[in-house]
């Protein structure tokens, strides 16, 4: 008797020995992915090279009402206004909304499914075939009354790495919306600054059509005392027109950039035409913020949208690699099957099922290596996104302080020349009125006394756009304050290269 139980004993060993060789053998004749893999890293903002270009000073990031330094209340309003009605930024919400319900349906897929299904159906059986009579060649009506469940193991985590990938996806969207709510900020507050800018230059147009009005009348009494003939007077007429011309034109340009920031507002055109004239200042002082290299990648909502698609693809390529492996699906069902209604709650009736269904992939024709391939190259192409986005944001923040910088400077030498200009040109116009001097001299003058005031207007504008486009290119208030933005996500790049089960060789 207990050789006996020694025998059953070894071989049940023997057995299992057997079952895990055969397994080993199917899992090494199976298709993997040996050789797949991607080297791509995410760059670090710390390996450039930007103390030169941007300097520690001290500075503050921009926070969220970073117009508001500009001191002009009817902008923020036009900002919120925005906000409220821009078709552009509801597109953006409607993204949010559909990667987060795309979400919940990986999160669904991670959890139990149970069903119920009810069903009749009316049939006459064949009085020659399986069924005997006295059912078979007569009509018969079934009720059949089903509570299904099931549930994938999902022992590779295939679909937890997919509910990552989903819920990487939503957070990158938010991103994305968060890039579209400051581009469209940007766009109106420039917008508005040039709508300023026109008006500043139409107060200038305006002074020049009074000035050469007053050239007009001087010359009539030039001619009078025949000083002066009707060539001057005709070229005082044709400089007169000319201002008026330049006048209309810009008035021209007032109203279609009313129209734009309409449009950006989500507004008819009439909207546009009940914008006030703007009373911008003239705005903070200009100081890059220490640490910027470091801190840009969590305050730009474009790199944190790169990043979380990095994230994303990393656990794309996981359920790629996952797809590798047997998937294990358990069911069970219970329920109710009679002919008739009579005997459906009866005990009789009842029936049951439980399961279990599993599938190996063995031979594919390559289509697994090649999905998985396909994910390593969304890889490399979200890795390179991410770093030319990088490389970009440190370049705009440069680009925009050293234009800053360049047009202060400018702005001196401008308001010198602006000054002398001016008194030259109300000197010219005093002698000419004297008899002391020509035409031409005057129109002269006048015509170096235009140019600097539009000049000084230009830079003053060109200066303020750049402190807009500078606290845009520094996030305009935004800051990640995910785990990725702490810096727990930095090791993503090199988490995509691991397999979460056991790499193929």
């Amino acid at each position: 008797m207990k050789s006996q139980l020694n025998r059953n004993v070894a071989m049940t060993r023997i057995a299992k020995v057997g079952v895990s060789v055969i397994f080993a053998a199917v899992l090494s004749a199976c298709a993997n992915y040996a050789g797949i893999h991607s080297d791509k890293e995410m760059a670090q903002p710390q390996t450039f090279a930007t103390q030169q270009s941007l300097p520690a000073e001290a500075g503050h990031w921009p926070a969220a009402d970073w117009v508001d330094q500009f001191g002009d209340a009817q902008l923020k309003a036009l900002l919120v206004e925005a906000l409220k009605g821009s078709p552009t930024l509801e597109q953006a919400r409607a993204r949010v909304a559909a990667a987060s319900a795309y979400s919940e349906t990986a999160k669904a897929n991670t959890l139990p499914q149970v069903g119920a299904s009810y069903a009749f159906t009316r049939q006459q059986y064949s009085g020659t075939a399986l069924v005997p009579p006295p059912v078979g060649g007569s009509w018969q009506s079934e009720n059949k009354g089903l509570l299904s469940a099931s549930y994938d193991l999902d022992l590779w985590g295939k679909n937890r790495e997919a509910l990552k990938a989903s819920m990487s996806d939503v957070q990158a969207s938010e991103a994305d919306a968060e890039v579209v709510k400051l581009t469209l900020n940007a766009s109106i507050a420039r917008s508005y600054n040039q709508l300023a800018r026109l008006y500043v230059l139409r107060d200038i147009a305006q002074q020049e059509i009074d000035q050469r009005t007053q050239i007009d009348r001087i010359t009539a009494g030039r001619i009078a005392t025949g000083l002066d003939t009707e060539v001057e007077r005709k070229t005082a007429l044709a400089n007169l027109a000319t201002s008026r011309a330049a006048l209309t034109a810009i008035d021209g340009n007032i109203v279609t950039t009313r129209y734009q920031i309409a449009a950006l507002l989500g507004a008819g055109p009439d909207r546009g035409l009940t914008i006030a004239r703007p009373t911008l200042g003239i705005g903070d002082q200009v100081n890059l913020p220490d640490n910027l290299p470091a801190d840009l990648v969590s305050r730009r909502p474009d790199l944190t949208a790169a990043r979380w698609r990095v994230d994303a693809i990393t656990h794309e390529v996981k359920v790629a690699k996952a797809e590798f492996y047997p998937d294990i699906n358990l069911s069970a069902a219970i329920g109710l099957d009679a002919f008739g209604f009579g005997r459906l709650l009866t005990a009789a009736s009842r029936t049951a099922s439980v399961g279990s269904a599993i599938h190996l992939p063995i031979f594919d024709g390559g289509a697994l290596r090649a999905q998985l391939k396909g994910r390593y190259a969304d890889f490399d192409y979200a890795v390179a996104t991410y770093n030319q986005t990088l490389v970009t944001a440190l370049s705009e923040v440069a680009t925009q302080l050293a234009e800053v910088r360049s047009t202060d400077a400018q702005l001196v030498d401008a308001q010198v020349a602006q000054d002398n200009a001016r008194s030259a040109d109300q000197l010219a116009i005093t002698q000419y009125k004297a008899g002391l001097t020509n035409q031409l001299t005057v129109l002269n003058a006048d015509m170096n006394a235009l140019s600097a005031d539009q000049t000084v207007a230009n830079l003053k504008m060109s200066r303020r756009d750049q402190q807009i486009a500078l606290a845009v290119a520094l996030g305009g208030g935004y800051t990640d304050t995910s785990d990725a933005g702490s810096g727990k996500s930095n090791s993503t790049a090199s988490v995509a290269q691991a397999n979460p089960v056991v790499d193929a060789q």
